[in-house]
Parts: structure tokens; C-alpha cells; sequence
């Protein structure tokens, strides 16, 4: 059946009606970010410039006459915005907190590793630590095997994780990706899509950045799991790492809360090994990381289904009881599945 110039209109009226209401739609999204990447990274007066674009843009859509001028308002308004926005460079020169205040890097010869700016403050409460940065050598060849925590912090969702790399003669090495956080600054969760935080590879001791989490802060709960991983491998992912802080500290970048976070950054690591595991909304909400892993075969479980195994990997109580201890790693890893009895 062949359509008639009778047929053809409504269609054309139609297909005209559904472009122009997508156009208005992403025009709108598109202003919607333009306002809030105001809101969150301009930087004087951020609140007051980012109302103050928005009434333009309306005043523009309700004064103007004409589709095509009120639609050329908003799209050079929303221009301007991500012209300025995409110019915005991070700094490793801020007055940034104490505790992301060094960034660690790393020298490398041959098989000996020195690390320097190891976190491993002296916390009194989360609020009140005293900064300690340590340089520490670890070899290569004495890599034994690596861990991962998954620490929550309210929604089972979402969740932060924490690398550490186990060694046969020197205490484990951690790995926390975080936003670098400058003096009297918050998270922001909006704020963190934008470019509002540096990234920051934090390396400290587990009495750190494990402890921190289970005997400091509040209403935080750390699920530690041994990965399956070929010690070749291992120290691949760990020089990777090194690769990283090296990179960082000479060339800053931004955190992102969707493309450059605490778990994307971590699959990026991957990325020219040929070993990037595939996309996996898990990814994204990082706080089903530890089950996906699980189904992938990347956590020892000693034949427990996950759902034991992670009971079991609840390391809280251990911790508290741990405090302080040198024997801290060893004393929150005693009897949980996946490792070895004398671990690490």
C-alpha cells in the first residue's frame, strides 16, 4: 500500500512533532547540566551564577519570539557553559587536607620497589589523626597475592573499594582510589560528576585505610576477600599501579563519579594488558562488585556459596579487636575462607 499526499501529512506532521519534542528534551537536559556544572564548579560565587544563567535561559525561551531563536538561545547559552567547562584543568597545587595532602609515587629498580608517601596516620578518631608518610621498599618477587575489601557505607548498592597487595617479607601495600579533597571541602555526590575533585591514589598501610573504616568511622561495614589471580599476573596489576601514581603525580586528573571513579579506574588499570574484565552494570553499581566477582571465579571461596562466604568476610570485629596491633593483617584475616591459615 502506498502512502497519498493525503497520508503524508499527518505522518510528516507527526514525525516533525516527536523530533521537535526530542530536540526540547535534550535542550532541556543539556541546560539542566549547564546549570548544575555551574553549581558545582564555578568558582566565585557558584550559587548566584549558576540561578542566574538559568532566569537567562528562561527569559529567553518565554520572550523570544520563534522556535528557532528560542532554540538558538539555548544552545549557544548551554555552548558558552561546556566551552568554559572544558577548559577547567585539575591542579596538584591546593590547599588540600591533610590526610590527601602527599601523593605517593614510586621508584622502581629492577626487582626492588621504594614507595614513597605511604599513608599510615595516627588516628584518634576520624576527625583527629595525626599525618604520618612513610617510604617503604617491597620486592617484586616477593609479591604473594592480592586482596580486595569492599567497604559500605549505608546503600547495598554503592561501595568503595580497597587493593592490597600482600607481600612475603614486608606488611601489605593498600590501594585506595579517592577524591582529593582540599581543607574544609565535603562530598558532593552530584557534585562528584562534574569537575569539582582531583583523583587521588591513596597508598597506605591497612592499619590506615582498612582501619579507618571499621574502628573510626560510623555505620561503615569492610568485606575482605582473597582474588584468584596467577602471581605473574599479580605483579603485573601491582607495576600498573606504580604506572598510575608516576603518571598522577606528574600529570593530575579529574575524578569523575560515573567514568573515572573508584571502580572504573580500577578496570582501567587493565586496559593494556588485553585483561579489562567486560562491561558489567555491577561496575557501575560497585556495590554488587564482590558477587560478579564471585561468579567470574575471581574470589576464593574454599566451595562456599556467596552468600556464606561473604557472612564470613565481614572483617568489623576483627578489626576493633585487632586496634592498633602490628599483627592487624594477619589478625583480621584468621579464619576466614580463601586464606592461607599464616596470611599474610
Amino acid at each position: 500500500m502506498t502512502s497519498t499526499p493525503h497520508t503524508r501529512g499527518p505522518l510528516r506532521r507527526f514525525v516533525f512533532s516527536v523530533l521537535k519534542a526530542a530536540a526540547w528534551t535534550a535542550g532541556g537536559m543539556l541546560s539542566l547540566w549547564a546549570v548544575a556544572a555551574l553549581k558545582y564548579d564555578f568558582p566565585a560565587a557558584p550559587g548566584v551564577v549558576a540561578g542566574s544563567f538559568a532566569i537567562a535561559l528562561l527569559a529567553a525561551v518565554i520572550l523570544l519570539k520563534g522556535q528557532r531563536n528560542k532554540a538558538l538561545a539555548v544552545a549557544g547559552g548551554v555552548a558558552l557553559v561546556m566551552t568554559w567547562w572544558f577548559t577547567q584543568k585539575p591542579s596538584a597545587d591546593r590547599d588540600w587536607q591533610a590526610d590527601v595532602e602527599q601523593t605517593a609515587w614510586a621508584e622502581i629498580a629492577g626487582d626492588e620497589i621504594t614507595l614513597h608517601n605511604v599513608r599510615n596516620c595516627d588516628y584518634r578518631t576520624e576527625t583527629d589523626y595525626t599525618p604520618v608518610w612513610e617510604t617503604r621498599k617491597v620486592r617484586l618477587s616477593q609479591l604473594t597475592g592480592v586482596d580486595i575489601g569492599i567497604d559500605y557505607w549505608g546503600s547495598p548498592w554503592m561501595a568503595h573499594p580497597i587493593i592490597s597487595f600482600q607481600f612475603a617479607d614486608t606488611p601489605p601495600v593498600c590501594f585506595s582510589i579517592e577524591t582529593r579533597k582540599e581543607k574544609g571541602e565535603k562530598y558532593s555526590a552530584i557534585g562528584g560528576f562534574f569537575r569539582r575533585y582531583e583523583l587521588i591514589y591513596v597508598v597506605a598501610d591497612e592499619r590506615d585505610v582498612m582501619r579507618l573504616r571499621t574502628n573510626f568511622r560510623k555505620g561503615e561495614d569492610l568485606y575482605l576477600y582473597r582474588l584468584n589471580i596467577a602471581l605473574e599476573k599479580a605483579r603485573e596489576r601491582f607495576l600498573e599501579y606504580l604506572t598510575t601514581l608516576n603518571e598522577l603525580r606528574d600529570k593530575p586528573r579529574w575524578y569523575n563519579a560515573a567514568t573515572t571513579n573508584c571502580t572504573t579506574s580500577i578496570r582501567t588499570q587493565h586496559a593494556g594488558s588485553g585483561d579489562r574484565a567486560p562491561w558489567d552494570w555491577r561496575i557501575l553499581l560497585n556495590g554488587k562488585g564482590d558477587e560478579m566477582l564471585y561468579e567470574r571465579g575471581k574470589l576464593a571461596h574454599d566451595g562456599l556459596p556467596f552468600s556464606e562466604l561473604k557472612a564470613k568476610a565481614l572483617v568489623n570485629a576483627a578489626a576493633k579487636a585487632a586496634g592498633d596491633s602490628p599483627d592487624f593483617s594477619r589478625l583480621i584475616r584468621e579464619g576466614r575462607p580463601g586464606f592461607d591459615p599464616k596470611a599474610p
